[in-house]
């Protein structure tokens, strides 16, 4: 059976956000402004930003899956983390492209309250925007992906704004005269929550990009199978990096003085074919062979 690259779901994942971003965009925004709910159009300006993170991260997953050449010895998976922080710092800016215009709102004297058929039309979105989050977030997991994981959040935040959005325009209408502002205020709290899930999400991609070990067990599980090779005496250092979907293992093997270099060379390439088989995740195994009482 042919084993289809994990970069390949979120592509696919990424392409189902995209579409329906593009249609809750111009139905949100075409509604806030004819429903005369400012925050209705954030929130749609919202969903174009996560069209644009959505292809980000699909460009970024695509060069992340290209094979090692000459001048990227070690492929290029960084890409993936790259297109993460990239859909992270978009997420802060439409944040604070929403944050300046509800400030104008809030200071400009106030219109009609927004049409009630507005809060249709969120309650609609809430539920779309959730059910896409799930979905992305899980094949975010299941892959392994920053940049996924990052762009199952836009999902969420647009979630939550429209949910922002809906008890705005509740309190402005069943307030009435004077609470009018309620759907700006509303979008500020909103713009408020994304530019925080922002900040928390740029994080992983950036310990990615300068090599954090990962916290996953995978260092627990690669010396775990490396003991398991007949000839291995002991384990010394065990350094680990994630490349994009990929992960690069560097392990030094202690095994008995009296070996000759032909059986300690035999052991390293068992080692190597030993935990590459147990996590076809991992890309690459640099052993280094160490005699007992070296150090």
């Amino acid at each position: 059976m042919q084993r289809h690259h994990p970069g390949e779901q979120g592509i696919r994942s990424s392409l189902v956000g995209m579409a329906l971003n593009l249609v809750l965009a111009g139905v949100k925004i075409g509604s806030g402004f004819a429903g005369r709910s400012y925050a209705l159009v954030a929130d749609g300006i919202e969903s174009l930003s996560d069209v644009f993170s959505s292809l980000v991260v699909v460009v970024g997953l695509r060069i992340a899956m290209r094979p090692p050449d000459e001048n990227h010895p070690y492929g290029h998976g960084k890409a993936e983390p790259i297109a993460g922080l990239m859909v992270g710092v978009a997420l802060l800016l439409a944040a604070g492209l929403i944050i300046h215009q509800s400030f104008h709102r809030i200071i400009t004297p106030q219109q009609e309250a927004p049409a009630r058929f507005t809060l249709i039309v969120l309650a609609i979105v809430i539920v779309a925007k959730e059910s896409l989050f799930r979905y992305v977030a899980k094949v975010g997991k299941r892959i392994e992906s920053t940049a996924v994981s990052v762009d199952a959040w836009h999902h969420r935040s647009d979630a939550i704004t429209s949910a922002l959005a809906f008890v705005g325009i509740s309190i402005a209408l069943l307030g009435g005269p004077g609470w009018e502002r309620a759907d700006s205020y509303a979008a500020l709290l909103a713009a408020g929550i994304i530019g925080f899930n922002a900040l928390r999400l740029i994080g992983p991609a950036i310990y990615e990009l300068t090599d954090v070990a990962p916290t996953n067990g995978l260092n627990d599980q690669v010396k775990a199978v490396a003991r398991t090779v007949p000839g291995v005496v002991d384990l010394d250092k065990c350094l680990i990096r994630k490349m994009g979907l990929e992960y690069y293992v560097d392990l030094h093997v202690i095994v008995a003085p009296e070996l000759t270099v032909w059986k300690g060379h035999a052991i390293a390439h068992d080692v190597k074919d030993a935990i590459r088989k147990a996590n076809p995740r991992i890309a690459e195994v640099l052993v280094h062979i160490e005699p007992v009482g070296w150090h």
